[in-house]
């Protein structure tokens, strides 16, 4: 505590170096710290006067950088007097600005007023800050029976970068009892309430360390991730799931836990331990459930009316400080409460948080869930939020159902909000899953009326018969290739005759016209073989059914080219002997290919 005090007085004075910011002056300043639960909310009423000699539109709201890590929630309204009827509250926007020329370890919001400051006039509005984690356990171990005290700590004097003629703070305590808190000038104790000054004509950046040591047993529930899913059904309801990790974010508990002590002193209880949670649904919430990894938890109770469903619920064991618990709840809101239509697009309107009371949240993540063939998605949130989207696989899903993934980090009740998901969604896309169903169902009973009426003898399907079976297609197959390949070598034959005839009658064009003959004959017979081969693939003579082809085609190669140089040498008339000089290789090729040929031939006839 004499660590954090000495950093506290060192702010001070490095503050107190640093003049007032402009000619606005806060001519008033009421600050309202209430500590009644393990959040800190401050709420500040400030009049603000126009002392220079141009129209003000910002007012800058200035806070250490210690707290404003803590600072979940920040909203600026028009202030109303207490005796008048309250109405919406209407916020002004706030934005982070860094100013310059100052001093370092404050974080700065600009107010936007609703119109801008004229000289001389003056403007009265409230500004409500929402802190987490601003409470200390002192001592940070307390045993099972023993009460808890926190420290908190500020400032008695308001921190601004203007010039404070009236200012007044009153920090209000879940309990009289205080261990101890720091005296200054127009201190006052009155029950479970601290109260300093007035205060008048404080320079700006003025800071004066207090601390508050106090007795505060309230609930310290923390949800380090809650993962709520939010699915749609056009069929009429919304279902919503609530996955929480909690912990107990007070003094730590010391010792081994006993349930005897309990017992023999009945008056005490662990006073600081989380016994029960309260969940604020909505009205016609239905459905309800609560349960954790073993199964559903029986300890709860929910109670509603009009405006309202109450869940109370009961870990399956008291939290002390520093235990932890997962557990899930889940329920069902109708359809017509959550989604309505406008300008031909539909909208989910639905609170963002948790219905925790009093919970503070490190990390949310809410999972949005449309039905599939949901189209043209947009997003409208009161405050910043991570997004991204994802696709769910469901029951009866073809594509997948898109889902809109929100993330925010701090949060408090005051952000439990009302956001919208807009979507474009075809009314004919809610007939899919029935027709799925009725399809499904139809070819079920179709399948058991063929399978009735088969013939399901054995003999027919048999391994034994159905192998023979398959053997005797791929000897037929087999036959045909051979078939084909032999009329494949007969044309060549006639190929051959009819270079025989031309080196005895010397005639070309009858030779050409054999050739144009044999060509058409021989793209019939490769047609034919296509289908062949490609039902042989599977088969085990496969390989040489393909090699007897690749061997023929070759040999349809060299005679295709022995031809064409024989009629291009008579066509230039050259002589006898140099006509077979030229085709003597080739002839030796062909003869070699020929006799390969015959031997696979062979082969296959044996097969």
């Amino acid at each position: 505590m004499g660590i954090s005090r000495f950093v506290l007085l060192v702010f001070t004075i490095s503050m107190l170096a640093f003049p007032a910011l402009s000619d606005l002056v806060l001519s008033k300043v009421d600050r309202r710290i209430f500590l009644t639960s393990h959040i800190v909310r401050i709420s500040s009423t400030l009049e603000v006067e126009n002392a220079g000699p141009e129209t003000v539109s910002k007012v800058l709201l200035a806070f250490p950088d210690l707290q404003a890590q803590n600072l979940a929630y920040l909203m600026a309204s028009p202030h109303e007097a207490k005796a008048k009827v309250k109405v919406s509250v209407v916020s002004f926007p706030i934005d982070v600005v860094k100013p310059e020329d100052m001093p370092p370890g404050v974080t700065f919001y600009s107010v936007s007023l609703p119109q801008g400051l004229t000289v001389g006039a003056s403007f009265t509005f409230d500004v409500l800050a929402v802190f987490t984690h601003a409470l200390r356990p002192m001592p940070e171990q307390i045993g099972q029976a023993d009460i808890q005290l926190v420290v908190y700590q500020d400032s008695a004097s308001y921190l601004s970068p203007y010039v404070v003629k009236v200012q007044s703070l009153s920090l209000k305590l879940p309990d009289s009892r205080i261990e101890s808190y720091t005296t200054l000038e127009s201190t006052k104790v009155q029950g479970s309430e601290i109260k300093y000054g007035p205060y008048e004509n404080l320079p700006a950046f003025s800071s004066s360390p207090i601390t508050v040591h106090f007795e505060n047993n309230l609930l310290f529930a923390i949800a380090q991730e809650l993962v709520r899913e939010i699915e749609i059904s056009h069929w009429g309801n919304v279902l919503v799931t609530e996955h929480y990790k909690l912990i107990h974010g007070g003094a730590q508990s010391k010792g081994e836990f006993s349930r005897l002590e309990p017992q023999a002193r009945e008056n005490v209880q662990g006073p600081s331990a989380v016994r029960y949670l309260v969940a604020h649904l909505p009205p016609r919430a239905h459905s309800v459930y609560y349960r954790d990894a073993i199964g559903n938890i029986s300890t709860s109770h929910l109670r509603g009316d009009s405006k309202k469903t109450e869940l109370l619920i009961e870990p399956r064991y008291p939290m002390f400080g520093g235990w932890r618990t997962a557990f899930t709840i889940g329920y069902g809101l109708p359809l017509q409460d959550c989604l309505y239509e406008s300008e031909g697009r539909r909208f989910l309107n639905i609170t963002f948080s948790s219905p925790m009371i009093e919970l503070v949240i490190d990390t949310l993540i809410v999972k949005v869930v449309l039905p599939e063939g949901s189209s043209d998605i947009s997003l409208a949130a009161p405050f910043f939020m991570k997004q991204w989207q994802e696709t769910k696989i469901s029951h009866l899903d073809i594509v997948g159902r898109p889902v809109v993934v929100l993330e925010k980090t701090n949060l408090v009740p005051e952000l439990n909000q009302y956001f919208q998901v807009y979507y474009k969604f075809n009314r004919l896309s809610m007939l899919r899953e029935p027709l799925m169903l009725i399809s499904g169902i139809f070819f079920f009973f179709v399948a058991c009326i063929v399978y009735m009426h088969a013939d399901t003898s054995i003999s027919k399907f048999s391994a034994s018969y159905l192998a023979k079976q398959q053997w005797e297609e791929v000897r037929v197959a087999i036959q045909q290739v051979h078939n084909i390949i032999c009329q494949c070598l007969a044309t060549h034959d006639k190929l051959e005759a009819s270079l025989r005839d031309l080196s005895r009658t010397g005639e070309v064009q009858v030779c050409k016209a054999a050739r144009k003959s044999t060509d058409g004959l021989l793209k019939e017979l490769s047609k034919e073989l296509k289908p062949l081969m490609t039902f042989l693939q599977s088969s085990p003579s496969a390989v040489q059914v393909e090699e007897l082809v690749a061997k023929e085609r070759e040999l349809l190669e060299k005679l295709m080219a022995k031809h064409s140089t024989a009629v291009e040498a008579y066509e230039k008339k050259s002589g006898a002997r140099d006509i077979e000089n030229r085709i003597a290789l080739q002839q030796q090729k062909i003869t070699a290919l020929r006799q390969e040929v015959d031997d696979l031939l062979e082969f296959i006839d044996e097969i």
